[in-house]
């Protein structure tokens, strides 16, 4: 009894030992929003030392999602320190998946904002390396904010089926989704933009994932106005640092992504395919996923 009990205690003591390393954190933004973050660091790491990961989740998501939340756990195994946050989009203390009953203020590249001051964050936490990590749109602002804003901090970029894009691709898609035409949408927008209309409220607009949203011109024509660098790829050029790209072999959401990759021929830049994996890289494609990161990071 003696035994079991010794053996008791010391599980509920390497439980706790494993709960104080996780912690929510938040960030007050210099608009007055508080973002939201999960730091999560490995049994026996941290931050000055060993260095983290910034994770940055995909289109209207959050640091909780399936893929985020894999992640985390998956990472901190291979004795990786994780912080992972959510974008504000507009909203103070912001959980969960967008509620496209929500008016859209937000902006894609109030992305590059947010991540900037997260690293601010972190250096004030101590940390001396961060490897930023974002997936689908979140790998498209991770490498748009080393590309326009390139912070000492960030010593290397993973970026986890990113974002890719072209006009064209844009304006089909669009139709798909809500057979109506872009073009005539963004017209009016832009419009609305040009006569200092950015932030009145327009109703009923198809925007992102949600049809029939409430939406700022200002914030669609952020998001749908057509621009190089919302394709990831095309950024990788104005990048310099170690830059891993990860594609997965059934990924529907960015098809084009092994052909554009095929195209890059930067030494600071490398490209592998995870296997049987779809955007989401679930179940054992999580697993294979977490190797990558851990092997490109240089963890034992």
């Amino acid at each position: 009894m003696k035994t079991l009990g010794y053996l008791l205690g010391a599980f509920c003591l390497f439980l706790f030992s494993q709960q104080v390393q996780a912690e929510e954190v938040s960030l007050k933004m210099k608009n007055g929003l508080t973002a939201m973050g999960n730091l999560e660091l490995a049994e026996g790491k941290n931050l000055k030392d060993d260095g983290v990961v910034l994770f940055v989740h995909g289109t209207l998501a959050h640091k909780d999602m399936a893929i985020v939340s894999a992640q985390r756990e998956l990472l901190n195994e291979r004795e990786i320190n994780v912080l992972a946050i959510n974008l504000t989009l507009g909203l103070d203390k912001r959980t969960g998946m967008y509620d496209c009953a929500i008016p859209h203020t937000h902006k894609h590249r109030d992305a590059l904002t947010e991540i900037g001051a997260w690293l601010d964050w972190l250096k004030a936490k101590g940390a001396t390396s961060v490897t930023l990590m974002g997936h689908s749109r979140g790998g498209n602002q991770a490498a748009w904010f080393e590309a326009e804003r390139s912070n000492e901090l960030v010593k290397k970029l993973i970026l986890v089926a990113p974002q890719t894009w072209s006009a064209d691709k844009e304006t089909a898609s669009y139709k798909q989704r809500y057979n109506t035409e872009l073009t005539p949408v963004l017209g009016t927008m832009t419009a609305h933009v040009k006569a200092g209309k950015a932030e009145a409220m327009n109703k009923g607009v198809d925007f992102i994932y949600c049809p029939k949203a409430t939406v700022t011109a200002g914030a669609f024509v952020d998001y749908y106005t057509p621009d190089a660098k919302f394709d990831t790829p095309a950024l990788l050029a104005s990048i310099k640092k170690p830059t891993l790209v990860v594609g997965a072999s059934d990924d529907t959401v960015v098809p084009d992504l092994p052909k554009k990759m095929g195209m890059i021929k930067q030494d600071n830049v490398s490209f592998v395919m995870v296997e049987e994996a779809d955007h989401m890289f679930i179940d054992f494609a999580g697993e294979d996923l977490a190797d990558q990161v851990a092997e490109f990071i240089g963890v034992e």
